[in-house]
């Protein structure tokens, strides 16, 4: 199957932003004096929308949407408060992604964060040369399992999905790629390959070091001749 672009995740996959997002939701929930079973809440709502996960965690699938919004907005105040003093990429992630680059390939991110945490990993990323495409979870789409924010990055980048490779951290976001039609990597930063495994899934990696040292690009895509 011909290669033609890499579509990235965010958090979990490009930063490892997991840890603060799971205390950032300890203390949102501390404050609004709700009792959480945490693991459970982030394996359901991981790669869902902010409004997604509101109308979830307060069990009200009829949430207004502006107040669910605020709700977002406040929580994800905590995230960033969190994580930016201790804001880290996932383990190789701008050498793999400069080495695809290089190669030819189209970068695109299909991400649930909205457009300010989208704003903060780029301003803390630093990255030169920046994705083709960023979809993220503000922009009216479901939230994954349902394929749509990959194949919207798909479709601005104009790559056929067939020809496109995911990268994802969580079991939702692995079969939105399945549901998009798309292959898949499993990044094992915050769960185990059984855990994001998939008839789709061509890899399973701890982080981005590992597949340089796989030949991953070089196995699965042959270079631009003016790469």
């Amino acid at each position: 199957m011909p290669l033609e672009a890499l579509i990235f995740d965010m958090d979990g996959t490009m930063i490892d932003s997991m840890p603060a997002h799971k205390q950032s939701w300890w203390e949102f929930a501390r404050r609004k004096q709700l009792e959480v079973d945490m693991d459970d809440l982030m394996r359901r709502t991981t790669g869902r929308t902010g409004v997604e996960c509101m109308r979830d965690l307060f069990g009200d699938p009829a949430m207004d949407e502006a107040h669910a919004l605020a709700l977002v907005h406040e929580k994800e105040a905590v995230y960033r408060e969190i994580f930016s003093p201790v804001f880290a990429e996932v383990a190789g992630f701008q050498a793999f992604y400069d080495h695809a680059h290089r190669r030819g390939l189209k970068l695109g991110v299909g991400t649930a964060g909205d457009r300010h945490n989208q704003a903060f990993a780029y301003q803390h990323l630093r990255m030169p040369i920046a994705p083709l495409a960023t979809v993220g979870g503000d922009e009216g789409l479901p939230g994954k399992p349902e394929p749509a924010i990959f194949l919207e990055v798909a479709r601005r980048i104009g790559a056929n999905p067939a020809h496109c490779i995911v990268f994802e951290d969580a079991p939702l976001g692995i079969e939105a790629a399945r549901r998009a039609g798309m292959r898949a990597v499993g990044i094992c930063t915050s769960y185990t390959a059984d855990e994001l495994a998939g008839p789709h899934v061509i890899a399973h990696v701890p982080d981005y070091h590992a597949l340089m040292n796989l030949n991953f690009l070089e196995t699965h895509h042959a270079a631009h001749p003016h790469g």
